[in-house]
């Protein structure tokens, strides 16, 4: 028993809407979110299950290392990218405002 708005939201994800792709994504990391900090408080009162979380989270670190680093590489240079235009912006606006 779906809601109205549920299935549009499904059918636009599936159709390709990107709009709406994003906003399905959001709507998971935060519903993963809220269940791990439920998880976390409860781990955390065990040393041996916080010890093994840190095993497997540098395993995984390990194991991934390559394509973090690549990710957190095209997010730098997206941030950089983004950071020139609106300086860019900024300069054509001064210089508008000077020349009225």
């Amino acid at each position: 028993m779906e809601s109205k708005a549920v299935k549009q939201v499904h059918n636009a994800v599936k159709n390709g809407d990107s709009m709406s792709k994003e906003i399905f994504k959001g709507s998971i990391a935060s519903a993963v979110v809220y269940s791990g900090s439920k998880v976390m408080s409860i781990a955390v009162k065990n040393p041996v299950v916080v010890f093994g979380l840190g095993l497997i989270t540098g395993f995984l670190i390990h194991k991934y290392r390559k394509d973090i680093i690549a990710s957190t590489t095209k997010v730098v240079d997206a941030g950089k990218d983004f950071v020139l235009q609106q300086k860019e912006n900024l300069e054509d606006l001064v210089a508008e405002t000077k020349e009225d």
